[in-house]
């Protein structure tokens, strides 16, 4: 059975730019496609530099700013802005009661691997420097973001930085050798991403750097049980279906703490669809939120 939702989805991402064209192209479509969406409600928006990029302060009214969930945006580390997360980052924080920072970090081609983790980990830093205590912030994050949560929370310790709280993975693409399964066998199931477009952002973001480099495919990490509690959330029909249930896997291995979820018949971040046309958006959205909350409220 077809979900009705995501085949509107198809039908409206037809055309649209989303999976061809350049880089550049891919941006424009990206951003005509999300960003074009009204104010968020229930939310205050502030704009400000963090780790010395540009970022958004999202506030629920009446929410928590005793914690912080840092939020990485997804796009192939290619594509991708503040705009184009606004939406998905303003539901997380209302749905968590708490404060969410969505960063601009650098993107690729122009900013190659390791740029995104840089910006991340100065993102991070700084938010501790601003009095946050370490106990009191979570990472989390979509597609590359996700890998770029994973893999930044890895680079904390060698900079001298403790850990988060917590992790966050929507779909996370953590292995960009494409390599897996799921790579071949969920290509015509899933309309928002393809393994050519992959491995064309991986390329312009490894910029020929090693492609199992464990900060730029965590999965490959040695330290993943090192790694504070991390819940993903995938769809049964993406791409980076094995990406996400391999992480879980080997994060479990080396004797971390992670939990999945794999939604029937849903696609790459999912999430970002309104609950009008897919309602389990809004019950990922409120699992992931409740995970968050759980852990900040916990550790503080």
């Amino acid at each position: 059975m077809t979900h009705p939702g995501i085949e509107m989805v198809r039908s409206l991402l037809e055309g649209s730019g989303f999976n061809s064209g350049t880089i550049v192209e891919r941006r424009a479509a990206m951003e005509q496609t999300l960003a074009s969406s009204p104010p968020p409600v229930g939310v205050e928006v502030r704009p400000d530099v963090v780790g010395g990029r540009p970022a958004e302060w999202i506030t629920p009214h009446g929410g928590s700013t005793d914690a912080v969930v840092l939020y990485l945006h997804g796009g192939g580390y290619c594509i991708g802005s503040l705009g184009t997360h606004r939406d998905l980052a303003s539901r997380l924080a209302v749905a968590a009661g708490t404060a969410v920072v969505t960063l601009d970090y650098r993107l690729a081609p122009e900013h190659p691997f390791p740029g995104a983790v840089d910006d991340a980990c100065a993102a991070y830093a700084d938010l501790l420097d601003r009095g946050v205590d370490h106990s009191s912030v979570a990472v989390a994050g979509d597609s590359a973001g996700g890998g770029l949560a994973v893999a930044s929370v890895l680079a904390l310790g060698p900079r001298g930085l403790p850990s988060p709280a917590a992790v966050a993975c929507l779909s996370p693409w953590a292995d960009l050798t494409q390599s897996a399964a799921s790579y071949r066998h969920q290509g015509e199931a899933d309309p928002i991403v393809t393994r050519a477009g992959l491995d064309e952002m991986a390329a312009a973001y490894l910029a020929g750097a090693d492609p199992r480099h464990p900060l730029a495919s965590p999965l490959f990490s040695d330290h993943l049980g090192d790694l504070p509690p991390v819940l993903v959330e995938v769809g049964a029909h993406e791409v980076l279906l094995d990406d996400a249930l391999g992480l879980v896997e080997r994060i479990r291995a080396a004797g971390g703490t992670a939990t999945v979820t794999v939604w029937p018949e849903l696609v790459h971040v999912f999430q970002a669809f309104p609950s009008t046309l897919v309602p389990e958006s809004d019950q990922s959205i409120a699992a992931i939120a409740a995970f968050l909350a759980d852990h900040l409220a916990a550790a503080g």
